[in-house]
């Protein structure tokens, strides 16, 4: 099935009941996704739609406070925190020259690590204690939101790994305590007049291995198709979005795709979006799996971790970071 012809749609629904043979028939449909197009949506995948709405109110109840209060809880070196309005530029594009930054504000939750984990204590990098605003019931909200969806992301990884014609338990280690990251972004109007140049978030690849996008109402986001047209990805009711990165790129050998995307927000009203980016656990070594090699194929990346790849990657986007250094 698809949306608009392009983008298709993978029902999960008999996958997650077990039924027999949809595991298989998912993992192919999706390797046809990130093959093809790199975006497709998810249907019947068992988040509430009460608990999505929540988190979105949770999100413009944070974006609502005064600049001072959230800025005490600006962005760190663990990338969590809040990002203010152009705090970044994304200067890491493949997809164009990027100088301006981006017209969105946005907040970074992470996993809930306790003040006494030792990664913590040992302040090891991106592994810290979140940075939480002074609202009432938003830590719980959240972090229930995000409880929900570690769970679907480590149900999805089995039909990654099918669909790289992989045992079905392939990724289960290495997505067994993975890193996250919830961005809850709020992008204001932009009017028409607007400079083509200036964008709510630039044309731009993820660097995650998926990322998992909200069901939003409010039209935004567009992706950027192979013959280089940019296409307007449909509202579809109770829908996530899921698309690869830079280190899916690195994980497949280039097989699946890091395809570009952008958001500007015309819809005349505030706009948020609720993003949940997944990678693998902090130290495993992210390298082409067996299935993305050949004598004629050797790997195209050198082997990487999490930690690596995102410190150079923070370092050339945070504007934030950079004046704090």
């Amino acid at each position: 099935m698809s949306a608009g012809g392009t983008i298709p749609i993978i029902d999960l629904g008999p996958t997650l009941a077990g039924e027999p043979g949809a595991l298989q028939q998912a993992a192919g449909q999706l390797r046809h996704a990130l093959t093809e197009i790199g975006f497709y949506f998810i249907v019947n995948h068992g988040i509430p739609r009460d608990q999505i709405r929540g988190v979105y109110e949770q999100a413009a109840r944070f974006h609502a406070l005064p600049l001072d209060e959230k800025m005490r809880i600006r962005i760190d070196k663990h990338n969590v925190g809040y990002l203010p309005m152009k705090g970044d530029t994304l200067r890491t594009s493949v997809v164009q020259t990027v100088t301006k930054p981006n017209l969105n504000e946005a907040l970074f939750i992470a996993r809930d690590l306790p003040a006494d984990h030792p990664d913590v204590i040992a302040d090891k990098r991106f592994r810290s204690a979140n940075q939480w605003p002074e609202l009432p019931g938003f830590r719980d909200s959240v972090m229930g939101y995000c409880d929900a969806m570690e769970r679907l992301v480590q149900k999805l990884v089995r039909l990654y790994a099918v669909a790289l014609d992989l045992p079905p338990v392939w990724f289960d280690a290495a997505f067994q305590d993975f890193q996250y990251k919830l961005r809850m972004t709020h992008y204001p109007p932009q009017p028409e007049t607007t400079p083509g140049d200036e964008f709510g978030i630039a044309p731009h690849t993820d660097t995650s291995f998926l990322t998992v996008l909200a069901p939003n109402e409010v039209p935004g986001l567009a992706i950027r198709k192979r013959n280089g047209e940019w296409m307007d990805a449909p509202a579809i009711p109770d829908a996530f979005v899921v698309n690869g990165g830079q280190l899916l790129l690195r994980w497949t050998n280039d097989r699946f795709l890091a395809t570009p995307h952008r958001a500007i927000n015309r819809s005349g009203g505030e706009r948020y979006a609720l993003a949940f980016f997944c990678d693998a656990t902090i130290d495993w070594p992210i390298a082409a799996v067996p299935t993305c090699v050949a004598p004629d194929k050797p790997p195209i990346y050198p082997t990487t971790t999490y930690t690596d790849y995102m410190v150079a990657y923070q370092k050339r986007t945070y504007d934030l970071l950079q004046a704090a250094e």
